[in-house]
């Protein structure tokens, strides 16, 4: 019998655990679940007797993959993949998958409640910024991009996006203008959202000469990894710009600096919160699942981002 674990430092919400469950009960197989645990160890010691893998922002490290023989396959319930080792994974022969688009929705939305939050300093009584007519810049129009446009019309805001690996014409059915450039984006943008993945071309790539082509008012919202933002360059951006502002759903390693030098300029969530939702958990976690018992049965890699 398949033995599947689900280890999740940040558990799913209990509805997307029992559906998991279901899932992989009825196609045979034995479920497992790891919740809340606190050391590496915890980890390394559940996975050590598993064949199907299921985590979410956990680290899945060489030390686990080393320490389990049998495991064949790691799903990441989400879209960013950046915290497995697909190295080793792939020296394993292990195959390793995400669940794209599943939690598209909840990152999207949580876009515009970071950006009203910024823009109502807070909601401290003063006064503050609306989006209608507001140009939104998307860097990288992906599942999330794509949303984050659809409501971004709703607020009645001026839509353009880059992204060299999406053809113009899906940008433009979505009545989406598309930037010839990067720095083009970012100078014809008052607000830009960041949506790229963390890899070795994408790492520190938003620095201050994109950063310093923004108009006036500038606001960058970082619902993607902090691994992205080049942190000197933000930590100029702020000093140089009054003007300039900055959120994210996690926070940037020189959050202290941030803190003591530039209140009311920014808000971070208190930890990475984009893809927490009950719907986001359900979503990701039945794919991930589903994943799983098509691989086992029917030898299905359609999402496996280690070929």
């Amino acid at each position: 019998m398949k033995k599947v674990l689900l280890a999740t430092e940040k558990p799913f919400a209990k509805k997307a655990v029992d559906n998991i469950r279901e899932i992989i009960e009825k196609a045979g197989m034995q479920f497992v679940v790891l919740e809340k645990y606190t050391s590496p160890d915890e980890l390394i010691h559940a996975t050590a007797s598993a064949n199907a893998l299921i985590v979410r922002s956990d680290l899945v490290t060489r030390q686990v993959l080393e320490a389990a023989p049998e495991l064949k396959i790691v799903v990441r319930a989400g879209a960013g993949y950046d915290n497995i080792d697909l190295k080793t994974a792939t020296e394993k022969g292990v195959v390793v998958m995400n669940t794209p688009g599943q939690n598209a929705n909840a990152v999207a939305e949580l876009v515009f409640g970071l950006l009203i939050y910024l823009l109502r300093h807070g909601f401290n009584g003063t006064t503050g910024n609306e989006l209608r007519g507001k140009k939104l810049g998307i860097h990288a129009y992906g599942y999330i991009g794509k949303i984050v446009a659809q409501i971004a019309r709703g607020f009645g805001m001026t839509i353009s996006a880059y992204d060299p690996y999406v053809d113009k014409s899906i940008m433009e059915k979505d009545n989406v203008k598309c930037m010839a450039s990067a720095e083009q984006l970012y100078e014809e943008n008052q607000i830009v959202s960041l949506h790229l993945p963390a890899n070795d071309q994408t790492k520190k790539s938003i620095h201050y000469d994109l950063l310093k082509r923004m108009p006036e008012g500038a606001v960058l919202v970082n619902t993607a990894r902090k691994e992205i933002i080049h942190e000197e360059s933000l930590l100029k951006m702020f000093e140089e710009r009054k003007d300039f502002r900055y959120c994210a759903d996690v926070a940037p390693d020189c959050l202290a600096v941030i803190k003591e030098k530039y209140e009311g300029r920014y808000f971070f969530t208190a930890k990475k919160t984009g893809a927490q939702t009950h719907e986001a958990n359900n979503n990701a976690g039945i794919a991930a699942a589903r994943q799983i018992v098509n691989f086992f049965l029917h030898g299905d890699t359609t999402f496996q981002v280690n070929k």
